[in-house]
């Protein structure tokens, strides 16, 4: 590709800003009317706000592609899949052979299969024969195929990483070949690592060399020379805060507790040490060389930006800001780098834009001099929902190709027609575009494309100030304007789907063979539903709890998050307890603190005790019902920063915690606010008990779970709306993610409440919103900006709202299931029923998303449907490929 075809080409951010600003209005109200999906013109809309027109030919399959690599032909594309290797034929477009992982146990008789092992986050390198593939796993292997006789691929010896000192597996991540093909370099992400392995024998070259927190890739720059992109940066130093990321000290930030610094290490591979490290921005994660070596270029996907690096004095000369327009606050999540021959143009994986930023390098950056000012981004290349890796070709076809894998794809589309009765959120559909490279007016026309996919002009028609003499709205117009509105409660609840609990109440868009936990289960939903606002177009913008409360609490998702599905080796960050997993921009509550808004957190992002440590489901109950302390609560947070913000006997995620009880705990706190006479203005809770714990023997039976959280949900809500607050409050009530049923729009929608005496009463509202919505909402009423770009962007729940106070309080609902009513043991049942009762027993259902999904989703099914009620089978798992 020829340095000219960029010259003419003008600014994006101008570009962007003159043409999206002009259209902004009609197309938000469009979008909004919208369900999530595919639309009637091949557009997919996806729960974030954002629609998908990736450029070129797009190829989808079940999983989440994470890397991509050529086969020395150039003419078939490796693709390091969720659970599988693909190969695909870049000239038709297809898929050739899919090379499932190996089992991640041996199969027994008589027992289902077990699963693939997963891949990691990333790690695919090819020999320069083409003979043979590396692919890292989510343990502890580097995983080898080799080319049999009829050119298809099989697994060979897989080559053993050793255990880390923290304990646990070594997660290998990043790899690289040196110039010989002889060794082998391998990143240890647990181990903080970089490991040689001889690939003659396959065996370790010695000590695994020490280098940062969470090691993510590898680049070799000569025989005696390599770098490493660190993505918790270096260990902390005494005094420097700090918190464990999967065992391991990093560095934090002491205000939002998110991991705070990014480096790169410098490796003398002869004497096998890391010599140095340089500071680069946060998240480094892709790195690629210039063609002579010169530069490094790393992606620092926690600061939207790129770090350039002389090689030759191991220093930063330029940091690129890759965000779509300079405005924008923090967001683009910019993850993975490829550059082009001639080292003058830079190609950046926006992830969180789902695009690639086209970068003309300046003269500190590029190969290739020339007069040119600093490096610009000059236009933007639609991708698919978060693309996590690039590769650039620019010997195929007549302009060359770029190859981009799309770690979302399309979202959670992946069943055939065949699965009739629902989507869940686990139907991965990853996706690889073949793009053509464009010309310069090609590329114009697809970065006005992407303005409008991520809805740019109301971006940045949102980073107005606000006016000084605006009247008071319930939701406002700007950020920063008031609100009669002072005080808001956020509820957050677990896994449900909208057609699983309100698929039967007639007034919505819902489909009753799907309810599980309808009226007789949930009276408060379908109460609360009937007399405030019923939501039949709201979704998650996550699929399990690692996500969905990131989601839910920052409006936003890292890499380190979005790339792990091959499986969370590291950590399950649904409690706070991983500094890498969150935004640099924060969560809600250090938002609110930041523009002087008092908080009170209830259970969420929390880490929770009792003693005694047998006490069971019956003893809390029993404290609730007789209104004791018998058994004691203590809680601190995931997350350090919101320690002196917590209620200390407002229990986290235990199955073993009535939801009652909890609600028993807010209301005796809103009572002491009663008589101070104040409230927070921001509350956060969590009433997480309708994920229910299977049909476990002695546990709780599934409806007695959900009539659990419930009643509290009604307990909670009548004590707010009776207390002195009510004139001046709002509730928001969410599910963190719907992973645990089926829903027959899409996998993404759940149950969400609005409750206030500004809400509308007895209306349906049908306007596509999510969590980013309802985040922005929030922030909107309490007057207090936007974290990042995508509540920024977000559809503000207008809709939800009327101008007069209606100020009749809510009563709760009383259940008719009891919430003793206890699972059987297993001498009084037989057959299908003690088989999942077993099957219940051997998932880990004590925390958040232990247990394997697709098991826990078949035993509530049966639990509720019947035990010769077919489940709605996936045709096809994206573990099974």
């Amino acid at each position: 590709m020829k340095s000219s075809r960029w010259v003419t080409y003008v600014g994006v951010s101008g570009l962007l800003a003159g043409i999206a600003i002009c259209r902004a209005a009609a197309w938000q109200d469009e979008q909004d009317r919208l369900k999530v999906g595919v639309q009637v013109d091949g557009s997919v809309v996806v729960p974030t706000n954002q629609i998908l027109k990736p450029a070129g030919t797009q190829v989808g399959f079940p999983g989440r592609p994470v890397d991509l690599a050529l086969l020395p032909d150039r003419k078939t594309l490796v693709v390091k899949n969720r659970n599988s290797l693909l190969f695909i034929d870049v000239a038709d477009a297809r898929i050739v052979q899919t090379l499932a992982l190996p089992l991640s146990s041996p199969p027994v008789p008589g027992k289902p299969a077990p699963a693939p092992i997963g891949n990691g986050v990333v790690g695919l390198v090819i020999s320069p024969d083409g003979s043979r593939i590396f692919t890292s796993d989510v343990r502890s292997a580097v995983q080898v195929a080799e080319r049999q006789d009829d050119g298809k691929f099989a697994w060979s010896k897989p080559i053993n990483l050793a255990a880390p000192k923290v304990g646990g597996a070594a997660a290998p991540a990043g790899m690289a070949l040196d110039a010989e093909q002889t060794r082998l370099y391998v990143t240890s992400t647990r181990g903080n690592s970089l490991h040689v392995f001889d690939l003659a024998n396959g065996q370790s070259m010695g000590e695994p060399i020490s280098v940062g927190v969470a090691p993510y890739t590898v680049m070799v720059a000569s025989a005696t020379k390599a770098y490493v992109s660190n993505w918790g940066g270096d260990p902390p130093s005494d005094g420097t805060p700090s918190a464990k990321s999967a065992g391991t000290p990093t560095r934090i930030d002491s205000k939002t507790g998110a991991a705070s610094h990014g480096s790169v290490s410098v490796i003398d591979l002869e004497a096998g040490r890391q010599t140095k490290t340089i500071e680069v921005g946060l998240h480094p994660s892709g790195l690629a060389f210039s063609p002579d070596r010169r530069r490094l270029f790393v992606a620092n996907a926690n600061s939207d930006s790129i770090s350039v690096i002389d090689t030759a004095t191991d220093s930063v000369v330029e940091t690129i800001d890759t965000k779509p327009n300079a405005k924008l606050p923090f967001g683009s999540g910019s993850n993975a780098v490829a550059i082009s021959a001639a080292g003058d143009t830079l190609y950046v994986a926006n992830g969180t834009n789902n695009c690639v930023a086209v970068v003309a390098l300046g003269p500190k950056s590029s190969s290739k001099p020339r007069d040119r000012g600093d490096c610009k981004i000059v236009g933007l290349i639609p991708a698919g929902w978060y693309p996590g890796s690039i590769l650039l070709d620019e010997r195929a076809g007549e302009s060359g190709k770029l190859y981009v894998a799309n770690v979302k794809g399309h979202g959670s589309l992946s069943p055939p027609a065949s699965r009739k009765a629902g989507l869940n959120s686990h139907d991965h559909l990853g996706t690889v575009s073949l793009i053509d490279l464009p010309s310069a007016e090609k590329l114009a026309t697809m970065t006005a494309a992407v303005g409008s996919n991520n809805r740019l002009a109301l971006s940045l028609n949102g980073l107005e100030s606000p006016r000084p003499a605006a009247k008071p709205a319930v939701v406002p117009a700007r950020h920063g304007e008031p609100s009669p509105i002072e005080h808001v409660i956020y509820i957050i609840k677990e896994n449900r789907t909208y057609d699983q609990v309100l698929g039967d109440v007639e007034q919505g868009n819902g489909d009753p063979s799907l309810v599980l936990f309808g009226r007789d289960v949930t009276p408060n939903h379908h109460a609360i539903a009937g007399e405030f606002v019923l939501l039949d177009n709201f979704y998650c913008s996550g699929v399990l709890s690692a996500d969905g409360h990131a989601w839910s609490t920052e409006a936003y998702v890292t890499d380190y998050l979005e790339k792990a599905f091959g499986g969370f080796a590291r950590s399950y960050p649904y409690d706070g307890d991983d500094p890498l997993a969150y935004a640099t921009s924060g969560f809600l509550w250090d938002n609110a603190l930041r523009h002087q808004r008092t908080i009170r957190v209830y259970g969420e992002f929390t880490k929770s005790k009792l003693t005694p440590a047998s006490a069971k489901f019956m003893d809390l109950l029993d404290d609730y019902r007789n209104n004791t302390h018998k058994v004691k609560v203590e809680v601190r947070g995931g997350v350090h920063t919101i320690d002196p913000y917590l209620c200390p006997t407002y229990a986290g995620f235990l199955g073993t915690v009535p939801d009652v009880y909890r609600a028993r705990e807010f209301i005796r706190e809103l009572k002491q606010f009663e008589e101070k006479g104040s409230l927070p203005h921001l509350i956060v809770m969590t009433l997480p008990n309708d994920h229910t714990q299977g049909t476990r023997p002695f546990a709780p039976t599934p409806r007695a779970c959900v009539a659990d959280n419930d009643l509290a949900l009604g307990q909670v809500v009548e004590a707010v709306t009776k207390s002195r607050f009510w004139p001046k409050t709002a509730i928001f009530v969410v599910e963190d993610d719907p992973q645990n049923g089926f829903d027959h729009v899409d996998g993404h929608r759940t149950v969400a409440f609005v409750v206030s005496p500004f809400a509308r009463r007895r209306a349906v509202v049908s306007t596509n919103y999510n969590q980013t919505g309802m985040v922005k909402t929030i922030e909107l009423i309490l007057g207090i900006p936007p974290m990042n770009q995508l509540d920024l962007s977000a559809t503000p729940m207008r809709d939800c709202f009327q101008s007069e106070a209606d100020l009749t309080p809510y009563t709760a609902k009383p259940i008719t299931i009891a919430l003793d009513e206890l699972n059987p043991a297993l001498p009084l049942i037989s057959g299908k029923q003690r088989f999942w009762a077993e099957k219940s027993l051997e998932l880990d259902l004590d925390e958040v998303d232990e247990a394997d999904e697709d098991t826990f989703n078949r035993i509530l099914w049966h639990y509720v449907k019947g035990y010769d009620t077919p489940y709605p089978e996936r045709a096809r798992r994206d573990d099974d490929d």
